[in-house]
């Protein structure tokens, strides 16, 4: 994996790259792909119908300002993963989701799904902003709309509460 990085690429290089390692490693005979907007995904079963068991939202290396830091969890890329981790708890009523992860290759953030579900599936008040958002209920009407005005005080409320796993792939 470290091997074909290009700090120069592009998002997508990089996610390609990610998605190639994991299919060779760990998640041999998962199904590994995009979804809908999710960067990537990697399924239960070997078929994209399998439901969704990891969601992973890829950053590019000098997209600084919407990566997660250990200073300040609260950037795009958390609230991404909130929203996508609602379109699959709510929307598609997917119990099987066990992790989320934020990347940019370097800087790995992984979520227990758990954590998710406590702090975002569970709180009553979001997932109702969240259904009206989807529905078109709500004057909010674009992703960045619902990152900003929802997804953002809904983290900022569970701060605390966030645990998550972090390291660095410049240490190897």
């Amino acid at each position: 994996l470290l091997e074909h990085r290009n700090d120069q690429e592009s998002e997508e290089f990089h996610k390609n790259l990610i998605s190639d390692f994991f299919k060779n490693t760990a998640f041999t005979g998962y199904f590994i792909n995009t979804k809908g907007r999710n960067d990537l995904v990697i399924h239960n079963g070997k078929i994209a119908k399998d439901s969704v068991g990891v969601i992973i939202e890829v950053k590019k290396l000098s997209n600084k300002t919407e990566m997660l830091s250990t200073k300040n969890i609260n950037s795009k890329a958390l609230q991404e993963l909130v929203l996508y981790y609602l379109r699959e708890r709510i929307t598609h009523k997917n119990l099987d989701v066990k992790q989320l992860i934020a990347t940019n290759f370097y800087e790995w953030f992984i979520f227990d799904a758990a954590i998710f579900e406590k702090c975002f599936a569970q709180n009553s008040k979001l997932v109702k902003q969240f259904t009206d958002f989807e529905e078109k209920r709500l004057a909010v009407k674009t992703t960045d709309g619902f990152y900003k005005e929802i997804a953002k005080p809904a983290i900022d409320s569970a701060i605390e509460e966030l645990v998550f796993t972090h390291f660095t792939m410049k240490d190897y």
